[in-house]
Formats: structure tokens, C-alpha cells, sequence
């Protein structure tokens, strides 16, 4: 038995090295620093934090909303099994490193019919005979000598890793896309409420052109005039009750439940205000612990593995059968020193033609980490794209927001002005009506312009890679390449 378990551990400890490449990191096709000019926000010197999209999102309603849906969102949901499934299937394939023994018993009796003798005299049956074996072994086990298994093992590892890299990208997208979907809302709630008081307005414009009419102080092409922006008004109104409640559909597919009605916004004015800022730092190198770049790694080092597997290939395999027992018709001689018995055989099979197939398997494995090379590289060159945008975004959305409200304010008055003097029967009605129709596009501007705003943010802390930044290390030491 002592020989046999000398056997198993040797076994073991031969698969100690792998015909692995030696893997090292891409350097990244980027530049290192964040874009500069006169787009961009300024750069800031300040390390970009741990956050979590708490510290980012500080309304607290949007804060539930994100929280039921990372609880019922099925995107999510998915991810998360393929954790499972790719944990799953590294584990059965590192179960491959260690041989699998079985123990089998085998108790047996039997006995012998009677003996009938001429003349139909019966004689007493034959004696009862037992039997008892135990065996416990392994068949087939293959000696790593080179790798191959170890190989893909890693690689299975690999892939499990990059798993959960895909589900931390998942979450953060699921974040960004609740916090999109409810500010949305928000936005479209706020052009609904401009619309119901351009159609207030324009009522009591009408009313008052109507009596003017009517006096015949006034031409009917006014009242005419007047209807126009009542209409446009009431039909933007209506269009607006329907995106509203498409809104609130999407953002409830998102979540995967239903919103309570006091969780929703009440307009895009109450909620921006709870955004935060996130610093960009300096160095594009950050790029490197997003998500999805991270899982773009781990997936070539899954490829890395898998050229040392097919390289393995060329070489002897050996597999090793074992085998310790024990016989006895007594029970209790099963493992007198005298019944045990155990025997070693192995197989060694070298590969001498197999039609180019091994060949081309290493070829294959090869072409396969060089696409997942560029894969990784347009990766991190989307990632800084969509860094470089938001950062244009940000560098400007704060002087168009501030024009914008400039422009509210001066529609507003020369409306108010306009609107007096057509009272007061000194200017016509179309003055009343160009001030009246700039006055509700500037509102409704500046209403996608604070969406605008606060989607910079959202879009920043989602490309920055949020509160899921996470580091693809090394998952154990260096295999050794020959």
C-alpha cells in the first residue's frame, strides 16, 4: 500500500512545468495621457477613486431603483450563471491533475444443489462456500510530464476568471444604464410639465384674442396665429404622456420589477443636483482595471495556456494503472498481510502520424491568441475613446448649460414684453407669437441640455470603469516555457 501511494504522489509531482509561452502584458496602443484643449475638461491630478455608485448617485430613490434592479435584472442574472458554469468546468478539469481511485468490495457466497443418488434417495447438499475481495486503485491516469493537462487547467482558470471580470462589466453597465434610464424619465417629465404650461398659456392667449376678436379690435389671422402654438403645445403634450410611461417601462425592464411610483422622479431639475463629479486623473493606464478590459486579458491568457496544451501534444503520454487488493474466504483474514496483492502497468503512447492534426492544432491555438491579442487592443482603444468623449462632454456641457438658461431668460422677458404690448395694442400679435415659440424651444433646450449634463457624468463614471475597477494578476507562478 506504502508503494502504491509512493507511486500516486511521484505521479503528481512530475507535471511540474508547462510548454506554456511566457505571458507578458500588451503594451497598450494609447496614448498615456488623457487628450487636452479647449473640448476637454481640465485634467486633474487627483487618483480616481474607489467610489460606489452611491457616492456617485447621491439621490436616494435612484439609489433603490439601482438596488433592485443589480437584485432582479436577468442580463445579470445570466452573467452570474456563467460564473457558475465556467467555475464549474475549471474545477472539473484541475480534477484532472489528481488520478481518480475507487474502492470496490465484492462479498460472495454460493451453494450447491443436492445430490440425488439412483432410487430417489436425496443426499445432504453441498457445503455453503463465501468469498470476500477488496480492491481500491486507478486506471488511466495520465502523467502531466509536459504539461498538457496543466495547460488546461490554466486556461480553464482563465476563462473562469474572465467570467467574473464579465460580470463585474455587466454591473456596471446595468448601474449606468438604471441611472440613463431613470434620468431619462426625469427629463421627459420635465418636457411634459413645459408643454402643460405652454398649453396654459397659450389658452389664456387665445381666450384673450377671441374677446379681442369678438370687440373687433383684433383680426382673425391672430386667433388663427394663436391656435397654431395652442396645438403644437397640446400635441407635444400628448406625445410626452407616451414617452413618459415608455420611460418608466424601460427603466422597469431594467430593474425587473415594478418601480414604486414615490421612487420616480419628479423632474430633471430635482435630480441633477445629485450627481457627482468623478476625476479622471492623468493617467490613461487605468484603463487596464476596467471591467471589460480586464476580462479581454484573462481571456488571452486563457489562449496563452492553450498553445502549451497543443504543443504538449507532440509528446509521449503516459498513463499509469494501479491496483491493491486483498482475497479471503474468512472475513476476518480479508487483510492478513498473507491475502493482499497489487500491481503497476503503464502505457506510454508516442504520436508519429496524425495527418498534420497536431500541426495544425498549435497553429490554430496560436491564431487564436493572436486575434484575442487585437481584441484586447481594441478594447482598451474603445475604452479611451469613450473616456476622451465623455471628457470633451464634460469640458463644455457646463458653458452650454449656462448659455442655455441665458437664452431662458431672455426669451422669457421679451415674451412678457411682447405679449404687454400686443395688449396694450401697440405691437401685432406675430411679434407675441415668434417670442412665444422661442420662448417654449428654449425651455424645452434647456431641459435636454440639463439630460445632457447629467448623462455626461453617468457616461464618465461608466467609462472610467466606476466602482468596478478590478486588477487581472497572475493566478499562480510563471509556468516555465521550453
Amino acid at each position: 500500500m506504502n508503494r502504491l501511494f509512493a507511486v500516486l504522489l511521484c505521479g503528481a509531482a512530475l507535471g511540474a512545468c508547462t510548454l506554456e509561452p511566457h505571458y507578458v502584458r500588451p503594451a497598450p496602443a494609447v496614448p498615456q495621457t488623457w487628450p487636452v484643449g479647449a473640448a476637454y475638461a481640465p485634467a486633474s491630478a487627483a487618483a480616481l477613486p474607489s467610489l460606489s455608485y452611491r457616492d456617485v448617485f447621491k439621490d436616494a430613490h435612484l439609489q433603490t431603483i439601482i438596488g433592485q434592479a443589480i437584485a432582479n435584472n436577468q442580463d445579470l442574472q445570466i452573467a452570474l450563471a456563467n460564473v457558475t458554469i465556467a467555475r464549474s468546468q475549471y474545477r472539473v478539469q484541475r480534477a484532472a491533475l489528481l488520478p481518480h481511485i475507487s474502492v470496490t468490495a465484492s462479498p460472495a457466497e454460493s451453494r450447491g444443489n443436492a445430490v440425488i443418488h439412483p432410487g430417489g434417495i436425496m443426499a445432504s447438499p453441498r457445503e455453503t462456500s463465501r468469498s470476500y475481495t477488496a480492491d481500491l486503485g486507478f486506471s488511466a491516469f495520465e502523467l502531466d510530464l509536459f504539461g498538457r493537462i496543466r495547460s488546461l487547467t490554466h486556461a480553464a482558470q482563465q476563462q473562469y476568471l474572465a467570467s467574473e471580470a464579465g460580470v463585474h462589466a455587466a454591473r456596471l453597465t446595468l448601474v449606468a444604464q438604471v441611472a440613463d434610464a431613470y434620468l431619462t424619465l426625469a427629463a421627459d417629465k420635465s418636457l411634459l410639465a413645459i408643454a402643460n404650461e405652454t398649453v396654459a398659456s397659450t389658452q389664456r392667449t387665445v381666450d384673450l384674442t377671441q374677446a379681442r376678436l369678438s370687440g373687433g379690435i383684433a383680426p382673425r389671422t391672430d386667433l388663427r396665429q394663436a391656435q397654431t402654438t395652442l396645438d403644437q403645445a397640446k400635441s407635444d403634450a400628448a406625445n410626452l404622456v407616451t414617452l413618459v410611461a415608455q420611460d418608466r417601462n424601460a427603466l422597469e425592464l431594467l430593474v425587473g420589477a415594478r418601480v414604486a411610483d414615490t421612487d420616480l422622479p419628479a423632474n430633471i431639475e430635482s435630480v441633477e443636483g445629485f450627481l457627482t463629479e468623478v476625476p479622471a486623473g492623468l493617467d490613461s493606464r487605468i484603463l487596464l482595471r476596467r471591467p471589460d478590459v480586464v476580462e479581454a486579458e484573462y481571456k488571452l491568457r486563457a489562449a496563452n495556456a492553450q498553445i502549451g496544451a497543443a504543443r504538449a501534444n507532440f509528446f509521449p503520454t503516459i498513463d499509469l494503472t494501479a491496483l491493491a487488493g486483498a482475497a479471503s474466504p474468512a472475513l476476518g483474514q480479508l487483510f492478513n498481510g498473507r491475502n493482499f496483492n497489487w500491481s503497476v502497468s503503464s502505457t506510454i503512447t508516442q504520436p508519429i502520424f496524425a495527418g498534420g492534426a497536431n500541426v495544425a492544432n498549435l497553429a490554430l491555438a496560436k491564431g487564436q491568441r493572436d486575434l484575442i491579442v487585437a481584441e484586447y487592443q481594441k478594447a482598451i482603444q474603445t475604452a479611451f475613446r469613450e473616456v476622451a468623449d465623455a471628457l470633451a462632454r464634460r469640458g463644455t456641457v457646463n458653458d452650454q448649460m449656462a448659455a442655455q438658461d441665458a437664452l431662458v431668460a431672455a426669451a422669457t422677458d421679451e415674451y412678457n414684453l411682447d405679449l404687454a404690448r400686443y395688449q396694450q395694442g401697440i405691437d401685432p400679435y406675430l411679434n407675441t407669437l415668434v417670442a412665444q415659440r422661442t420662448l417654449y424651444q428654449a425651455r424645452q433646450t434647456q431641459a435636454q441640455t440639463r439630460l445632457i449634463r447629467a448623462d455626461s457624468l453617468v457616461t464618465l463614471y461608466q467609462t472610467l470603469g466606476g466602482d468596478q475597477l478590478i486588477d487581472a494578476k497572475p493566478t499562480g507562478p510563471v509556468p516555465a516555457a521550453r
